[in-house]
């Protein structure tokens, strides 16, 4: 059964069509691609899955623990707290903390104690507390950045910037996390580096994962259904092997060897 299930998903602003009827399905435990030439509406998408934007028409279906909810229309943080997380494009930490205080922000949403215990410091406040940054230790040194928990997290070098942040999303808990472009600006090195991360990640914490990316080797080495996008319509969908052969998807990419994006 689907985990999420995407039907006629459209979103216009004013005279213009971003994404036009997108059908998608997402089977728990995938490691999915979303792929398109720059334009084509990836990250629209994403940002009506997670409620930045709010769909023009069309549904969005979320199995949260067995139960479906269709979730269009719902605020970012109600849809965080139902078990879907992402990464962003552009890195969006709080760049003036501590690398521990960025993962210990994303751990709160689940916190039990309430307002007063927080005001007046109770007991229960500060075990929970205490658990909170004990768990948010163990993510980090997980994503081998326990040793920079003290850092400011601006002063990290770029590529462990993006683990950070892949960090920040693992501690909501998440069923299925979206990665936008989650290896732009890295070096080949980084990538590799990042490409491991991901298949690690995805088995450890039993996650499902929908990715957009632009690095083709990346995607045709971990993803194993690709949907593209062009125009911000769909017009493929299948395996790697699938995606690299199709005439439509080469038009797209204007002519691109993708027989070669693999290697």
């Amino acid at each position: 059964m689907p985990i999420l299930s995407v039907k006629k998903l459209t979103k216009s602003f004013g005279g213009l069509m971003a994404v036009s009827n997108v059908n998608m399905e997402i089977n728990k435990g995938e490691l999915v691609g979303l792929i398109g030439p720059n334009g084509a509406g990836k990250t629209t998408v994403f940002n009506l899955l997670t409620g930045i934007y709010e769909p023009s028409s069309g549904t969005v279906t979320f199995d949260s623990n067995g139960v479906k909810k269709d979730i269009q229309g719902l605020k970012p943080h109600a849809i965080s707290k139902i078990g879907l997380a992402r990464t962003f494009q552009n890195i969006r930490l709080f760049k003036d903390l501590t690398v521990i205080d960025n993962v210990r922000i994303a751990m709160h949403q689940n916190v039990k104690y309430g307002l007063i215990s927080s005001f007046l410091h109770l007991p229960s406040y500060s075990r929970e507390e205490a658990l909170l940054t004990e768990k948010s230790l163990e993510l980090l040194k997980i994503l081998k950045l326990g040793h920079k928990k003290d850092e400011l997290a601006k002063n990290l070098p770029y590529g462990e910037q993006r683990h950070l942040e892949i960090a920040r999303a693992l501690a909501t808990k998440p069923a299925l996390l979206l990665l936008d472009e989650p290896a732009a600006g890295m070096n080949p090195a980084e990538t590799s580096q990042l490409t491991e991360l991901i298949s690690w990640i995805r088995k450890e914490f039993d996650l499902t994962i929908l990715l957009i990316e632009h690095d083709m080797s990346l995607v045709m080495k971990i993803c194993e259904r690709i949907y593209v996008l062009d125009y911000g319509t769909v017009i493929a969908e299948g395996t790697p092997e699938e995606i690299k052969n199709n005439k439509r998807v080469i038009e797209a990419y204007l002519g691109e060897d993708l027989n070669n994006a693999g290697d």
